[in-house]
């Protein structure tokens, strides 16, 4: 109301508001034209909110990772986890439930920050307590809470160089603020209108109040001039004004952020409008660039240019946030346009070998398998490799040749690389790809196939290796083609009639193996090719010439300083070679062979087929993800259950046959400390049902021969089950399960005869063979060998074909009196060896318990009554 009575309708009342300074209220400020200052609100909505307050939170954990505070770090993610709650629901209206990208890079590099930070030990100890422990609780919280985040994260990990969802957002919060700044620099520039700002009209409500004043139109035209006037002097001294160099440098400000939402494929419809570019189809996958032009379209081709472009292309190799992808489609169309240039075979095998080093370097981890595809490629650029060299006699591919001295136009073409290098990787990728395939599914069979596409390229590598290569080139190239092939059976080795100049396996191993023990200048190549040789060697059943070799190598005393797969690959062949040994009736070297293997209880360790779980803190995640590196293809595995049933039936053929002959004996060895530690605990159940498993039908066997039943332990070892299991695996199964047959009697009847020849006077040696289904002859050669080795008290008659038992045995009572002579004696021999250890405190001074000390005598020692008594007796022995 002061306002109103202020401004009266009279001249008198104007005169005097002019004369006189009236305070007044601060009037609200309306702008109701174009050219007022307008007060934009900016209204945001929950999500920019919600991702805002995650963002800030993750902002404030990086800063915790780069001092290292982990107890700050451990407040700021419980923090952020409760922000990611409280966002859930528009994350589940605006990305359907998918976290976004820049919260799953957040759990990314603070998991890879925890997992480092743990895994260094000495970095750990010198922590503080409390931040040692607020690192165990974050790593347990982060493992639980990732678990959530699994498929994102694992998603994230495959394309890391990807941009993050907010990069879009922020790029166009910027691009609407640089639009909003534009509007208002421009605004300065716009003409005015002499004519003061016009009202609304009124309201219904406010019409009759607005009649009533009667405010002339006079007054509300001077009004506003000044108003109009004042804003406009105040906005003109704040306001920035606009210069031509401030809307180049917005422009050039506009224009990048423009190319870098065209480089992650998400630049707007406007933006390109504006800029009149052309609609490109952009990807969806790794950020990528715009395709550059290789050359100018005036430029002169050559081989020099094509280098030098090359170098540009290999320069930007390892470093952060390269696109491998594009780098190979780079390396391609470079080679293209070298081809339709003809610029020559040299030049080609250089971009050949320049995008083999880039499959090598797509995949970020080494530990991991190359994708199936790329290894293809990469297959396909070696074998153009190999294929432009055996083309050309006149090139050398080495690593000696340096890049000045390269000659890529003119022959001897020089051309700087490692054909053999590529190759061992190639190979060893190929490997990997066998190891992350699921044996038992139809990709792992299909991944095997590629196996002769291996084999073929590692032959072909040789013969250039042959050609141009050093000796110790040629033995690595002959050790890769040794590998792909020491542990496959050809059947070929085993016929007799052979055409003549067929080349088989073993004439293979040979012809490679001999030139490795020849020029191998390593050790280490030369320990492998003899270990593969005897491999191949057993598994031809070619024991006296694996045998030989073995004894020859003396690798039994140094194999447990050779590397880790050497020592792998020594294991393998041992076990291979026991195998054979069993298979041509060599129970005892088979036994030699497998025992070493087999007691450890480790068996599928030391063969690198596989891990045996361990107790906590027994195994770092380190040392398993380097022993999963080391394990085998399955292709390549050895049947444990084969193994373990050889050695156990080699172990009942041995400790049977002894137990029984030293049955008294107080001093028996164990020969095999697992089959007798089964064997035991088998004697030891009260109830004892039919066999099962593999070993319990070994056991059952055992306990059969102990008893001289020969014919129930062969059907413990040798029937359907038994054969389906272990039997029918090996080669000639039939001559095996024969051999098993004729050893069995033998050995039972062994058992036999030395655990009731002393109820026997004599025994019938044609008897012994009946019983035993043997020939006379092989029985008779049986119990002359035992009476010659003096295991058997007897002596033979041939005109009746008897053995004479001569009762020399003691008998039961006999021979238990005899063991508990033994042991008594043994008892008094540690008790004499106490007393001497004692007799330091009976020269002190002390007596034996029980004995009493003269009073009147001074106390003498154990050895001086020794010396007294030997006085006395040559004093009786002088007077006498």
């Amino acid at each position: 109301m002061s306002r109103f009575f202020a401004t009266g309708t009279d001249s008198d009342s104007e005169t005097s508001s002019e004369e006189e300074q009236v305070v007044r209220a601060p009037a609200p400020v309306y702008t109701f034209s174009d050219d007022e200052e307008e007060t934009k609100r900016v209204v945001r909505s929950m999500k920019e909110k919600r991702y805002e307050e995650l963002e800030g939170i993750i902002h404030s954990i990086r800063n915790h990772r780069k001092i290292k505070d982990f107890s700050s770090a451990l407040a700021s993610f419980e923090e952020l986890q409760r922000a990611y709650t409280r966002a859930s629901s528009v994350i589940q209206k605006e990305e359907n439930g998918i976290a976004p990208r820049f919260f799953i890079r957040a759990l990314v590099e603070l998991e890879d920050w925890v997992t480092g930070a743990w895994n260094d030990r000495d970095s750990r100890k010198a922590m503080s307590k409390g931040n040692s422990k607020a690192l165990t609780s974050l790593r347990q919280k982060l493992r639980k809470y990732a678990k959530e985040f699994d498929s994102e994260i694992v998603k994230f990990r495959e394309n890391p160089d990807l941009p993050d969802d907010d990069d879009e957002r922020k790029d166009t919060s910027s691009s609407d603020e640089s639009d909003e700044e534009e509007k208002v620099k421009e605004k300065p520039k716009v003409r005015r209108s002499p004519e003061p700002p016009r009202r609304p009209p009124p309201q219904d409500d406010e019409s009759s109040d607005s009649m009533d004043w009667g405010s002339s139109s006079s007054e509300s035209s001077s009004s506003s001039d000044d108003e109009t006037r004042g804003a406009t002097t105040l906005r003109e001294r704040f306001l920035k004004r606009t210069t031509e160099r401030d809307d180049d440098e917005e422009r050039d400000r506009r224009r990048a952020r423009r190319e870098r939402r065209e480089r992650a494929g998400k630049v707007s419809k406007k933006d390109q409008a504006d800029d009149g570019g052309e609609w490109e189809t952009v990807r969806k996958g790794a950020a990528t660039s715009d395709k550059p032009k290789m050359f100018a379209k005036d430029s002169d081709i050559d081989a020099a240019l094509v280098v030098k472009k090359l170098g540009e292309i290999s320069a930007a190799r390892g470093r952060k946030r390269t696109d491998r992808r594009a780098q190979l489609e780079l390396l391609h169309e470079l080679r293209t346009v070298a081809q339709q240039h003809n610029l020559g075979d040299a030049l080609q095998l250089k971009l050949r070998a320049a995008t083999v080093a880039a499959l090598f370097d797509y995949n970020p981890k080494v530990s991991d398998a190359m994708k199936p595809e790329y290894w293809s490629r990469l297959v396909e650029n070696v074998d153009h490799m190999v294929t432009i060299l055996l083309a050309h006699e006149d090139m050398v591919l080495s690593e000696m040749i340096t890049e000045e001295n390269e000659q890529l136009v003119t022959p001897p073409f020089q051309v700087r690389g490692c054909l053999l290098t590529a190759l061992e990787r190639l190979d060893d990728e190929f490997t990997k790809l066998l190891k992350e395939c699921d044996p038992h599914s139809n990709e792992y069979v299909e991944r095997l196939k590629d196996e002769v596409r291996v084999s073929a390229l590692i032959d072909r590598v040789c013969q250039v290796v042959e050609r141009d290569g050093a000796p110790q080139e040629i033995c690595r190239a002959y050790l890769r083609k040794i590998d792909h092939l020491y542990y496959k059976f050809d059947p070929r080795a085993v016929k007799k009639d052979l055409p003549p100049g067929e080349e088989t396996s073993i004439k293979k191993m040979e012809r490679l193996c001999k030139y490795i023990y020849a020029n191998d200048e390593s050790d280490r190549l030369r320990t492998r090719a003899i270990l593969s040789h005897i491999y191949h060697h057993a598994l031809h059943d070619n024991w006296f010439q694996a045998r030989d070799l073995l004894l020859m190598s003396h690798l039994q005393e140094n194999v447990q300083h050779s590397d880790p797969s050497t020592q792998i690959l020594y294991n393998r062949t041992m076990a291979n070679l026991g195998l054979c040994a069993f298979r041509r009736g060599n129970v005892k070297e088979a036994h030699g062979c497998l025992a070493e293997l087999m007691m450890t209880g480790k068996p599928k360790e030391l063969l690198a087929q596989g891990l045996l779980p361990q107790r906590q803190h027994e195994r770092s995640k380190e040392q398993e993800k380097i022993e999963k590196q080391r394990q085998m293809p399955f292709h390549m595995h050895i049947n444990l259950e084969l193994l373990e049933c050889v050695y156990l039936v080699s172990a009942m053929l041995i400790e049977i046959p002894y137990m029984a002959a030293h049955e008294f004996d107080a001093r028996r060895r164990m020969i095999s400390k697992t089959f007798y530690q089964n064997l035991r605990a088998s004697e030891r159940q009260a109830l004892v049902g039919p066999p099962e498993s593999m070993r319990e039908h070994a056991v059952a066997a055992a306990r059969a021969m102990r008893r001289g039943d020969w014919r129930a332990c062969l059907n413990f070892i040798v029937n359907e089950k038994m054969n389906a299991k272990v039997w029918d695996l090996m080669v000639g199964a039939d001559n095996v399960r024969a051999m098993l047959g004729r050893l069995i009697r033998e050995e039972s009847l062994r058992t036999y005869l030395f655990t009731y020849a002393h109820v026997y006077a004599s025994l019938s040696l044609r008897s012994l063979a009946d019983m035993f289904e043997l020939p006379r002859q092989r029985v008779h050669s049986l119990v002359s060998k035992m009476i010659i080795n003096e295991e058997l008290l007897a002596s033979l008659d041939d005109p009746s074909e008897c053995a004479i038992l001569h009762r020399s045995e003691p008998t039961r009572m006999q021979a238990l009196a005899l063991q508990l002579a033994d042991k008594v004696g043994n008892l008094v021999d540690s008790n004499e060896r106490i007393f001497e250890k004692q007799g330091s405190f009976f020269q002190r001074g002390g007596a034996p318990r029980g004995e009493g000390r003269q009073r009147d005598r001074p106390r003498e020692g154990w050895g001086g009554r020794r010396q007294r008594n030997r006085r006395r007796d040559d004093e009786r022995g002088h007077e006498d």
